[in-house]
């Protein structure tokens, strides 16, 4: 397995993304199972599998646009509450720079047939 720090080129610092190379997939399908939103230093993972392919991430197949979500929710309850619907790729709440929910958000389903 190996681990990679994505990091800004001017700056050196770290963008908080990290790419997990996993030596067997059922290993990254049970940290997905289990790791998926678990605090580290009071923030949550969020765990995506990596798609290499840019023209399948920016299709927008399977991409959901949820707004006038109630300030509360958060990517892990977002999440809980779409999975029924079929595999989700990616979740996420938009929040403003201080951390306050923007009150919308996307799930990326694996395929556009959850609708």
């Amino acid at each position: 397995a190996s681990i990679r720090v994505c990091r800004r080129c001017c700056t050196k610092r770290s963008t908080r993304l990290r790419y997990i190379n996993f030596q067997q997939a059922m290993d990254a399908e049970r940290a997905l199972d289990t790791m998926n939103y678990e605090l580290i230093k009071g923030r949550p993972m969020r765990l995506m599998w990596s798609q290499r392919d840019p023209s399948l991430r920016k299709s927008g197949v399977g991409n959901v646009f949820i707004k006038n979500l109630d300030k509360s929710i958060d990517n892990k309850s977002l999440y809980d509450t779409f999975s029924v619907f079929g595999n989700i790729l990616s979740c996420k709440v938009a929040h403003d720079e201080r951390n306050n929910s923007k009150g919308y958000g996307f799930v990326h389903f694996e395929t556009q047939r959850c609708f």
